[in-house]
């Protein structure tokens, strides 16, 4: 196997990065997980991720954890509503969506972050991960590279799989390609325990998820196990519109009040969500790689997840695209099909590319979609049509 007396050093402790170390593990290589958090607990998790046929399903019946998946999602979460700006209902699958329909490849069972990580964590042998390794540098050593991490630290692997997100410090050394700014932007908020705060997007959600459109402008939410619920404004908008915007998001009235002058004509019901969401909120700025984006493979340092193909989050797909990732390339680095490390991270690079590319293309379709005068119209013929 061609990561026998491999140490192999994932950076970053994701869906992604978790995923690969643990079928690697079930290969018997030699893993270790590099992460910046100081524990498991140091971050608050984000909004819920919906598992897909064909790439994170697959990945997890791979690594042998359908059955602690079973467990631990959200039956019904996955339900949706699709209202307009008013918050009338105008298409529902609450009453036709089986809770439990695993194999169907339109079912997309839920989870929360944090239940998929805490299951990924307890399912790699003890010590795998290693905490408060926020990665700084590296530099080629012997056949490998020696890793400096900001807490003074160093490590050494043979073998460096870039799983650290977006925002990679790691994809520099293959490539000089930045992610792109989509036009969208997304202000995130989050309301904690929603039954006595948000009484009546509680009542309407219905511990599944919203999706509200109207004047090419979306609301987006979904509720999360805790109780909390998400969402996110979303927006055509210029890149930099959060400091431009002059506002200060740790002020909820700020921010309610250029809700109310930005989203004139929506209903006050939403009111509820920016009157009691935990500040500050925050803006992300959406983007994503070239879709014909392309780097030399070399022989000990790959990419996988957003660090190689960051996409825009409107199918779904991100998460997805990175656990399938880490199958595949699991299996090119522990197959017989190839003689050397450098063959087999090619293979997996260039059609790990060609996947991440339709599905960025999907993304980036979406978005527009969504954000157009035709919105409502559009959405409600995809739903009633899958």
């Amino acid at each position: 196997m061609l990561t026998d007396h491999q140490s192999i050093a994932i950076i970053g402790g994701g869906p992604g990065g978790l995923t690969l170390a643990r079928l690697l593990q079930l290969r018997h290589a030699e893993v270790k997980v590099y992460e910046r958090d100081f524990n498991q607990y140091a971050r608050v998790q984000g909004s819920p991720l919906d598992m897909h046929e064909g790439s994170g399903m697959d990945a997890l019946r791979a690594a042998d954890l359908l059955d602690e998946f079973k467990k631990n999602y959200r039956p019904g979460a996955d339900k949706t509503l699709i209202v307009n700006e008013q918050a009338v209902i105008v298409y529902s699958d609450h009453e036709t969506k089986p809770d439990e329909d695993f194999g169907n490849e339109h079912f997309r069972p839920e989870i929360d972050r944090g239940p998929l990580r805490n299951m990924l964590l307890d399912s790699l042998a003890p010590e795998t991960v290693v905490w408060d390794r926020h990665f700084i540098s590296m530099e080629a050593q012997n056949s490998g590279w020696l890793l400096h991490f900001k807490n003074g630290s160093s490590a050494y692997a043979d073998i460096v799989i870039a799983a650290d997100g977006a925002n990679s410090k790691i994809r520099s050394y293959l490539t000089d390609l930045k992610p792109i700014y989509s036009g969208i932007l997304m202000l995130e908020g989050n309301v904690s325990n929603a039954e006595k705060t948000a009484p009546h997007i509680k009542e309407l959600i219905r511990d599944g998820k919203i999706m509200a459109f109207g004047n090419d402008k979306n609301l987006l939410m979904g509720q999360k196990g805790s109780g909390d619920l998400g969402f996110y404004a979303s927006f055509r908008t210029d890149e930099n519109w959060a400091t431009k915007s002059g506002l200060d998001f740790s002020d909820r009235k700020q921010i309610l009040e250029w809700f109310k002058k930005e989203y004139s004509e929506w209903s006050t019901i939403w009111y509820e969500l920016f009157e009691n969401a935990t500040v500050p909120f925050i803006p992300r700025p959406i983007y994503s790689m070239p879709l014909d984006q392309g780097w030399e493979t070399q022989p000990h340092l790959t990419l996988l997840g957003d660090a190689a193909h960051v996409m825009p989050p409107f199918a779904g797909e991100g998460a997805n695209m990175a656990m399938l990732d880490a199958l595949e390339l699991s299996q090119c680095l522990t197959s017989d099909r190839f003689s050397t490390l450098h063959e087999a991270i090619s293979h997996y690079e260039t059609q790990m590319r060609q996947r991440a590319a339709k599905a960025t293309k999907e993304s980036l379709e979406n978005g527009d979609k969504m954000h157009s005068e035709t919105a409502l119209a559009t959405m409600l013929e995809f739903f009633s049509s899958h």
